[in-house]
C-alpha cells in the first residue's frame, strides 16, 4: 500500500510528457479531416448545406480553418488555451449537426469522440500545453488573475 501511494505522489511528475500526448493525439485527430475537407471543400459546403448550416460555404472554410491551425498549433504547444476555444465551438456543432442523433457510441457516428475531444481540449485549456511546448518556450503559459 504504501509503495501505491508512493507512485500516486510521484505522478505529478509525468504531467508535462501527459499534457504533450495528449496534444499530439488531438493534433492528430484534427489534422487528417481538416485535410481531407480542405481537398474537396466545395462538397464539404454542399453537406453542409444539406444539413441545414447557415452560410455553409464561410463555415466549411472556418470548420476546416479551425481544424488546421488548431492541428498545428496543438502539436507546436503554441496558443493552445487560445485555439482550444474555437475547436470546442466545432466539435459543440459537429455533435449537434451530425453526432447527437446517432447516440453514443463512436462505431454508430455517435457523440462520443467528439465529446472525448472536448474533454481533451477541456484539460489544455485549464492546464496548459506544459513545459514540452512553445508556450513555456516563450513564457506564454501564464494565467492572470
Amino acid at each position: 500500500m504504501k509503495k501505491i501511494q508512493e507512485i500516486i505522489n510521484r505522478s505529478y511528475r509525468i504531467k508535462d510528457f501527459v499534457l504533450l500526448g495528449l496534444r499530439l493525439v488531438l493534433a492528430y485527430g484534427f489534422f487528417n479531416p481538416a485535410i481531407m475537407k480542405l481537398k474537396d471543400i466545395s462538397s464539404i459546403a454542399e453537406w453542409f448545406e444539406s444539413i441545414n448550416i447557415p452560410l455553409p460555404v464561410l463555415n466549411a472554410y472556418l470548420a476546416t480553418g479551425t481544424e488546421l491551425l488548431g492541428a498545428i498549433l496543438l502539436t507546436l504547444g503554441l496558443l493552445n488555451r487560445w485555439i482550444s476555444i474555437p475547436l470546442i465551438i466545432t466539435m459543440i456543432v459537429a455533435i449537434v449537426t451530425v453526432h447527437w442523433g446517432n447516440g453514443f457510441d463512436a462505431g454508430d457516428n455517435g457523440l462520443e469522440i467528439p465529446l472525448y475531444y472536448i474533454l481533451m481540449l477541456l484539460t489544455l485549456l485549464s492546464f496548459g500545453a506544459g513545459k514540452c511546448s512553445l508556450d513555456q518556450f516563450l513564457k506564454l503559459n501564464r494565467i492572470k488573475n
